[in-house]
């Protein structure tokens, strides 16, 4: 076993980890703020699971995808802001 294989599975592992518990946070959160924090979280994690599957395999293929969910990250971050200082407001 490479030391490449062994540090990318270490890292499936954590992002794994990170996933899940993000997850959890997602469906057990007391507010819609700790849901969307959660929400971002994964989309995070799943963003530098991308990167760092493009970086152990040496392409750009789904670099696409990745700035699909960078944009979808920032979109749906300032939405819920929004909605949010509205709530307030009232």
């Amino acid at each position: 076993m490479t030391f490449l294989t062994l540090v990318s599975i270490l890292a499936g592992l954590m992002f794994g980890i990170g996933a899940i518990a993000a997850v959890v946070r997602i469906i057990k959160g007391p507010s819609i703020l700790d849901r969307a924090l959660a929400t971002d979280v994964l989309l995070a994690i799943a963003m530098c699971a991308l990167g760092a599957e493009m970086a152990i395999n040496r392409h750009t293929d789904t670099l696409v995808v990745l700035l699909v969910l960078a944009m979808f990250a920032v979109v749906g971050s300032i939405s819920i802001a929004r909605f949010m200082a509205k709530q307030d407001a009232s």
